[in-house]
């Protein structure tokens, strides 16, 4: 019985141990996917609706006189954009303040220029604020020559072109 116990405890030593090397190779696993992941582009794009066209147009004016044009600008890109107005070039021969221009934002109500026609610096930006996609603004432009104007603005003429830029925002939602 001695020989047989010296027997049972190798063997049972061995089966434990089998046991114990069978049960530790089981394991939980999980996995999970992901459908196609693509990314596209927004755009950004704008709608004048004077594009390529004047603003305002007035010949024989008078002291007094005053011309007043409108247009609308609209963001028709996807993405939000910082909107401003460039004064490309002007010329005005006329003294002094006699020939003033107003230009506002007639859908928040806001002065983007008032002072001398040509006044804005030709080639730098005026801020006009940020749009987000589908927004649109209206703006006036009222040009006046002054009822005190003299004999001296007689035949004199004054012309600008504009341009309206759109930049996108850097990393910002809108």
């Amino acid at each position: 019985m001695k020989n047989s116990r010296k027997l049972l405890v190798p063997l049972a030593t061995l089966a434990a141990a089998a046991a114990v090397a069978v049960g530790s190779g089981a394991t939980f696993t999980s996995t999970s996917g992901n459908t196609i992941s693509a990314v596209t582009a927004g755009t950004l794009t704008q709608s004048n609706s004077k594009a390529d066209q004047a603003i305002f147009n007035l010949s024989n004016m008078k002291p007094g006189d005053t011309v007043t044009g409108t247009l609308t600008l609209t963001n028709t890109g996807s993405l939000a954009a910082a909107f401003s107005l460039v004064e490309v070039s002007s010329a005005n021969t006329f003294a002094g303040s006699d020939l003033s221009l107003d230009i506002t934002d007639t859908t928040t109500g806001t002065s983007v220029y008032s002072g001398t026609f040509g006044g804005l610096v030709d080639g730098a930006s005026t801020g006009l604020g940020t749009w987000a996609s589908g927004a649109a603004h209206s703006f006036k432009f009222v040009v006046k020559l002054d009822t005190n104007a003299g004999n001296g603005d007689q035949g004199k003429t004054a012309n600008a072109v504009y341009r309206w830029d759109s930049v996108q925002l850097n990393g910002q939602d809108f």
